[in-house]
C-alpha cells in the first residue's frame, strides 16, 4: 500500500505546473549524514524539491534544478544561504537567475557574536570584582596586587567597550540596513560598508571571533542587500502608477518600521495623510502589498526543514519513495491555522495554483471521492 501510494504521489508531484513560482527558497539539511536538498515557493510554501542525494555539490543541485525546470520552474530570483555548491548549481542550471542572500543566517551569526562578547564582558567584570574583594579582605595592597588589579580593570574596560560597540553595530545592521522598511539600496550600501570598516578597526582586539563575521559581511554584501533593489523597483512603480513623488512613497515605507501601538507611528501617519489626501490609503495599501511580497530570507524552507525533522527521526535512513510521499503530503494537507489569513483552510498547492483539490488521501486513491472548488 505504501509503495502504491508513493507511485501515485510521484505522478501528482511530477505533473504539477511550477511556472507560477516567482521566488524560490533553497536549503540543505542532513539526515544520518545524507544531504537532503529542499526548495520551497516563497508565496505559497509549496515544496517543489525534496530529495536525498549522495552529494550537495554544484552538479547535484544543477541536475535537480534542471529537472524542476521541465515542470516550468523559472523563478525571478531565489534566496539561499552562502552555500557554494547550492549557488554554483543554480548558476549552472539557471545562468541569469539571481540568488539573493539569506538575511536569517547572517543575522543569527552577528547576534551570536554580540551575545558571546556580552558574556565575556560580564565574566571580565566578575573576575575584577572577585579580585578586588579578595584584596580588600587582605587589608593591604602590595605591588603585585596593584598590577593585578590594574590589568583586571583594563581587561574589563576593553571587554565592555568591545561588547558595547559590536552590539551597537549589529543593531544598526538589523534596524537600519537589513530591515525591510528602510532607505534606498544606495544608502544601505554606504551604511553596510561603514559597518564593515568599523569591524575592521575592532578586529585586532578579538580576531578569532570578529574576523569570520567581517569576512562574511564583506563577501555577501550585494547578495544580502539584493532585496532592497527589488523593493526600490516596486516603490518606483507605485510612485509612477499613483502619480506620487518617490520620497513620499519611501516615507510610507519607512513608517512601517514603527509599531502601530506607538505615538510616533500615528504622528507620522497623520503627517503623511495630510500631504497626500485621498491618495494616502491607496498608497499605504500598495506599499503594504509590495513589502509583503518582498521576502528577505529562506525562513519558509527552514520551517519546512524543522517540520521534516519530526518525520526523519522516525527513520534511520531515507528512501526516495518516502521523500516523494512526504513532499506530496506537505503540499496537499490544508493549513488548519496561519498568521496569514489567506492561508487558513488551504493547502500549499491550492495557494500556488488558485484551484481547489480533493483531500490528499483521495488523490492517492485511499479516501472517499470528493471535490473541492477554490
Amino acid at each position: 500500500m505504501l509503495q502504491s501510494a508513493a507511485r501515485q504521489a510521484e505522478v501528482v508531484n511530477e505533473g504539477e505546473d511550477l511556472s507560477g513560482i516567482r521566488v524560490g527558497l533553497h536549503d540543505e539539511i542532513f539526515q544520518g549524514g545524507t544531504p537532503v536538498l529542499a526548495g520551497v515557493d516563497a508565496g505559497s510554501t509549496y515544496c517543489y524539491l525534496l530529495v536525498a542525494a549522495e552529494h550537495r555539490d554544484a552538479d547535484t543541485w544543477g541536475v535537480h534544478l534542471l529537472d524542476a525546470s521541465k515542470q516550468g520552474l523559472k523563478p525571478d530570483y531565489t534566496i539561499a544561504d552562502a552555500g557554494q555548491g547550492l549557488r554554483a548549481g543554480q548558476k549552472a542550471a539557471w545562468d541569469n537567475t539571481p540568488c539573493h542572500g539569506d538575511v536569517f543566517h547572517i543575522t543569527r551569526q552577528y547576534e551570536g557574536l554580540a551575545n558571546t562578547l556580552s558574556r565575556l564582558a560580564k565574566g571580565a567584570r566578575s573576575r575584577c570584582e572577585k579580585l578586588e574583594a579578595k584584596i580588600g579582605r587582605a587589608g593591604q595592597l602590595g605591588p603585585d596586587d596593584e598590577l593585578a588589579v590594574k590589568l583586571a580593570r583594563q581587561t574589563e574596560t576593553q571587554a565592555q567597550e568591545l561588547a558595547r560597540d559590536i552590539r551597537t553595530l549589529t543593531q544598526w545592521l538589523s534596524h537600519d540596513i537589513l530591515a525591510l522598511a528602510g532607505p534606498a539600496l544606495a544608502t544601505r550600501q554606504v551604511l553596510f560598508d561603514f559597518i564593515v570598516e568599523e569591524l575592521v578597526k575592532r578586529e585586532p582586539v578579538d580576531i578569532r571571533r570578529i574576523r569570520p563575521l567581517r569576512v562574511a559581511l564583506r563577501n555577501q554584501r550585494d547578495d544580502l542587500l539584493a532585496f532592497a533593489g527589488v523593493l526600490d523597483a516596486k516603490l518606483a512603480d507605485i510612485a509612477q502608477t499613483l502619480v506620487i513623488a518617490e520620497p513620499l512613497v519611501r516615507e510610507a515605507c519607512v513608517l512601517h518600521r514603527l509599531p502601530r501601538t506607538s505615538t510616533a507611528f500615528w504622528q507620522g501617519w497623520n503627517r503623511l495623510r495630510a500631504k497626500l489626501g485621498d491618495k494616502f490609503h491607496p498608497l499605504f495599501d500598495a506599499v503594504n502589498r509590495a513589502m509583503a511580497q518582498t521576502p528577505r530570507s529562506s525562513s519558509l524552507v527552514e520551517n519546512i526543514n524543522s517540520r521534516l525533522r519530526n518525520y526523519f527521526t522516525l527513520r534511520h535512513h531515507l528512501g526516495g519513495s518516502y521523500l516523494v510521499l512526504l513532499r506530496f503530503f506537505l503540499n496537499h494537507r490544508r493549513f488548519m491555522r496561519s498568521r496569514r489569513a489567506e492561508r487558513n483552510g488551504k493547502s500549499p498547492r491550492e495557494l500556488m495554483t488558485g484551484q481547489g483539490h480533493p483531500h490528499w488521501l483521495t488523490l492517492l486513491g485511499l479516501g472517499p471521492i470528493q471535490t473541492r472548488h477554490a
